[in-house]
C-alpha cells in the first residue's frame, strides 16, 4: 500500500492574491535576491487551482512563475527535475520543445513555502516562445499531422528514458492510494453507494491491468493534458512548443491519447467541457492513430488498454484530485458527471476492436 499523500484544500477564495503575490516574492529572493521585483501579474487560465504569474523586473526582464498547492512537494519537484533533465536529452527536432525551469546551483529551483494552514510551493520557467495555435476544430490536415509529431515525440521520449531520474509515481500507487482514502473516510467521496461504485471501478481496473501484458509496454515521460492551449506548432505543424506540466508522468505512452483525442475530435475545443469517453471512439482518432502508427506502431493490447487508461484519468484526476486541482465549478460538474456519466460509460461505450480492425493489428 503506498503511503497517504497530504493534500490540503485551498484556502477560503483560493490563496488571497496578497499572499500568492508573498509566497512568489519570498520564493524570488531565495532564488536570486538581487534581481528585484517590479510587479507581479496573475495570467492564470483560471481552470485549476494553480496559479501561474507574469513576474516583471526592474529593469523588465521578465520570467513565468507557477504556484502550486494540489498533490505532493515531493511529486512536484520529483516531476521538474524529470522534466528538465528530459529537455537536456530530447534530440532534434525537440531540443527546444520543452518550456525550461530556472536553474540554481545546477538543479531546478523550487520553493516551498509553510505557514498556518498554508503549504505552497514554486517553479520559475523562462518565458515560452509561442508560433501558432491550433484552431478550435481541426482539419484531416492538420489531424494527420499531429498524429505524426506525436508519434515522433513519443519516440524521442522513448529514446531518453533509460537517462532520466526515477519516479516513484505508477498507476498502481495512485489507485491503492485512492482505495486507502475510501477506507479512511468514504463520506468524503458522498454516500456509500458511491463510495462502494468507486471500490468497484479501483478493484476492475486492477483486475484488467493485469490482462493485457502491460509490463510490455515502453514507459516513458507523458503530459497527458494535451489540450491546444498547453502548445504550439510551426506553419508547417510540426511541434513547436509545449508547457504546463501539471499531470506530467512517467509512465505509458497511451496516457496522452484520451486528451489527444478530445484534441482531434468533432466538437473540438470548447469553454465549457467534459470528459466524455465518446473522442476515443470516432472516425477522427482513428486517423490520428493511423498517423501515429506509421511512425511509432502501437499494439493490439495498448488499443485494448486504452478503456483502463480513461478509467484511471477519471479516478485519479477527476474523482480523488478533482477537489483540489480544479477550480470548483468545474470539480463539483466534473465530479457529479464522473458518477452519472464517465464511469457508466467505460465498459459499456468503448470497443477496441473497432481500432484494432482499422489498423490492422493482431
Amino acid at each position: 500500500m503506498s503511503k497517504k499523500i497530504n493534500i490540503h484544500l485551498p484556502e477560503p477564495a483560493d490563496l488571497l492574491m496578497e499572499v500568492r503575490q508573498t509566497i512568489i516574492k519570498k520564493a524570488w529572493e531565495g532564488y536570486d535576491a538581487s534581481k528585484k521585483i517590479k510587479r507581479i501579474e496573475d495570467i492564470s487560465a483560471e481552470v485549476s487551482t494553480n496559479r501561474v504569474f507574469k513576474v516583471i523586473f526592474e529593469d523588465n526582464d521578465y520570467v513565468i512563475a507557477k504556484l502550486s498547492y494540489f498533490g505532493n512537494y515531493e511529486y512536484f519537484k520529483e516531476d521538474h527535475r524529470i522534466i528538465h533533465s528530459l529537455c537536456n536529452n530530447l534530440l532534434f527536432p525537440f531540443e527546444n520543445f520543452l518550456s525550461k525551469s530556472l536553474l540554481k546551483n545546477n538543479r531546478v529551483y523550487t520553493y516551498r513555502y509553510k505557514q498556518d494552514k498554508t503549504d505552497a510551493w514554486v517553479v520559475f520557467y523562462n518565458p515560452t516562445r509561442i508560433f501558432e495555435r491550433l484552431p478550435r476544430r481541426l482539419d484531416e490536415e492538420h489531424i494527420r499531422k499531429l498524429g505524426t509529431q506525436i508519434g515522433k515525440f513519443h519516440k524521442a521520449c522513448g529514446r531518453a528514458k533509460n537517462v532520466l531520474p526515477k519516479a516513484s509515481k505508477t498507476l498502481r500507487t495512485d489507485i491503492f492510494a485512492l482505495m486507502h482514502e475510501l477506507e479512511v473516510n468514504e463520506k468524503q467521496f458522498g454516500s456509500a453507494m458511491q463510495a462502494d461504485f468507486l471500490k468497484y471501478h479501483c478493484d476492475l481496473f486492477l483486475k484488467n491491468r493485469s490482462k493485457h501484458n502491460i509490463h510490455s509496454f515502453e514507459i516513458i515521460p507523458v503530459f497527458i493534458d494535451w489540450n491546444i492551449g498547453n502548445f504550439s506548432v510551426y506553419p508547417n505543424l510540426e511541434l513547436y512548443s509545449r508547457w504546463d506540466y501539471d499531470w506530467f508522468r512517467m509512465s505509458y505512452r497511451i496516457l496522452d491519447f484520451y486528451f489527444l483525442s478530445r484534441v482531434v475530435s468533432d466538437a473540438g475545443d470548447r469553454t465549457v467541457f467534459s470528459y466524455l469517453i465518446d473522442p476515443l471512439m470516432e472516425d477522427r482518432f482513428i486517423m490520428f492513430l493511423e498517423e501515429y502508427h506509421k511512425v511509432n506502431p502501437l499494439t493490439a493490447n495498448e488499443i485494448r488498454f486504452l478503456k483502463e487508461v480513461y478509467r484511471f484519468f477519471i479516478l485519479n484526476y477527476v474523482i480523488r484530485n478533482g477537489k483540489y486541482f480544479f477550480a470548483p465549478q468545474y470539480a463539483d460538474k466534473l465530479q457529479a458527471e464522473a458518477f452519472e456519466i464517465y464511469l457508466p460509460s467505460v465498459d459499456r461505450d468503448f470497443n477496441p476492436d473497432k481500432i484494432i480492425e482499422a489498423l490492422k493489428l493482431t
